[in-house]
């Protein structure tokens, strides 16, 4: 992996941090490629049972594409009479979302900073954020005259709605880290001091867990988001079956029996 993103795995979890913090860790090229290669090397390795994704530096979690390296792409392109750089949403962005929220592990973002733009976008797409007091969120995208990707468009009205998630990317300005809690952003707010050590101690206690029954309830909620009643019963049934089969549910149910705290496998 390039430095600009830094990978690495320790008894189950894959801790990865945007390292990039002179920059507020922008996402130039080099950071997207090695952004992606990080996240899909952490959905595809079956000894990560979940992944922390954080980032270098007090300021900023990401505040989106690198503009300065953006400005001499779009140059190149008006020059070439090509449309290239914003290929980077389907060559970049659209893999690192696709990896977050289909990866069949739990994902935490740990939110140290600033996260705007694709920054908010790839926090969006974890499954739990722990937020700093001193963080904040901003869309950002009409701000620069884009509209929404790394999937904002889809996490956003989500989470908020899609009334409030019109509004802020309408009007893109600073949610600060309590209206973030408020709004259901953040997962949880602490002292920025505190931010890594609470964020890796979920994100650990995630990869700690029944990893078969986490997939299967990441599974379960966006399927039960876009179909009807009907067929989310039917999902449940399905999934459930898979969830008991593990070996997991054995050991649960064995320690409840014995009042003894489970160690489960992953698996």
């Amino acid at each position: 992996m390039a430095d600009t993103v830094l990978y690495e795995v320790n008894d189950g979890l894959a801790t990865i941090t945007l390292n990039r913090p002179e920059a507020m860790n922008a996402l130039n090229i080099e950071a997207k490629v090695a952004l992606r290669d990080a996240v899909q090397s952490a959905a595809a390795d079956d000894a990560v049972r979940a992944v922390l994704l954080t980032a270098a530096g007090d300021r900023a979690f990401c505040v989106g594409q690198d503009l300065k390296e953006h400005i001499g792409l779009l140059a190149a392109d008006r020059e070439a009479g090509e449309g290239q750089t914003m290929s980077t949403v389907r060559e970049h962005y659209n893999p690192i979302v696709r990896a977050l929220t289909d990866m069949a592990k739990p994902v935490v973002a740990g939110v140290n900073g600033v996260a705007a733009g694709a920054g908010f976008g790839f926090a969006l797409a974890a499954d739990y954020r722990v937020v700093a007091d001193t963080a904040a969120f901003n869309t950002s995208f009409a701000g620069v005259a884009l509209t929404a990707d790394s999937g904002v468009s889809w996490t956003l009205p989500r989470v908020v709605g899609p009334g409030r998630a019109t509004d802020l990317l309408l009007f893109p300005r600073s949610v600060k880290a309590q209206e973030s809690y408020e709004l259901g952003i953040a997962n949880r707010v602490v002292p920025a001091a505190e931010l890594r050590a609470e964020a890796e101690q979920v994100a650990r206690s995630l990869a700690e867990g029944p990893t078969v029954a986490y997939a299967a309830i990441k599974e379960a909620v966006a399927y039960g988001l876009s179909h009807s009643l009907a067929e989310t019963l039917q999902k449940e049934d399905e999934l459930q079956a898979r969830a008991g089969a593990s070996e997991d549910h054995g050991i649960a149910v064995q320690a409840f029996v014995n009042k003894e705290k489970p160690k489960y496998l992953g698996r």
